[in-house]
C-alpha cells in the first residue's frame, strides 16, 4: 500500500451507494429514472433530461482501454516513489458513454506501477477488481480480461 495516498470520503450521501457497492465487490453506476441515461461520476441531477430522480445500477465490471497515461514525477509525494505508473480510461462494456479511471495491476492485491507500460493496449478487454485500501476505502482497479 502506498503511504500517505490521499482517499476518498466514502460518506457523502451522494456517492456514498458506489462507495457501499465496491466494499461488497459490485461496481455500480447512477441511472435515471425519468430517461435511463446512465451517469458516473455521481451527480445530483440528469444531464440529460435534469431529472433528481435517480437509482443505482450494478455493471458487469468488463470494459476495454479507452486511453491511459503514465505519470512521472514531479507529483503528488505519496505517489512519487512508485512513479513511473499507469492510470488508464476504461470504458464500460455495458454502456460506452461511461468511463472510469483506475490503474491495471494483474490482480486485486496489485501495485499500481506492476504492469510494464509497454503491455499496454488502447481496446484491450478488462475487468473491474477491488482494492481494499481501508476499513471503510475499496478502490476499483482493472486487470486485463
Amino acid at each position: 500500500m502506498i503511504e500517505g495516498i490521499p482517499l476518498p470520503s466514502t460518506d457523502d450521501p451522494l456517492d456514498a451507494p458506489y462507495w457501499e457497492a465496491a466494499r461488497r465487490g459490485a461496481l455500480v453506476v447512477q441511472a435515471c429514472r425519468s430517461c435511463s441515461v446512465r451517469r458516473f461520476p455521481p451527480r445530483p441531477m440528469c444531464p440529460a433530461c435534469q431529472s433528481i430522480d435517480y437509482e443505482w445500477q450494478r455493471m458487469s465490471g468488463n470494459g476495454r482501454i479507452w486511453s491511459f497515461v503514465l505519470p512521472h514525477p514531479p507529483l503528488l509525494p505519496a505517489f512519487a516513489k512508485v512513479a513511473p505508473y499507469n492510470v488508464i480510461v476504461v470504458e464500460l462494456a455495458d454502456d460506452p458513454s461511461i468511463r472510469m479511471v483506475g490503474n491495471l495491476v494483474t490482480s486485486d492485491a496489485g501495485e499500481i506501477n506492476e504492469v510494464d507500460p509497454t503491455t499496454i493496449t488502447i481496446g484491450a478487454p478488462v475487468r473491474v477488481v477491488f482494492q481494499p485500501v481501508t476499513d471503510d476505502v475499496v478502490l476499483t482497479r482493472w486487470v486485463l480480461a
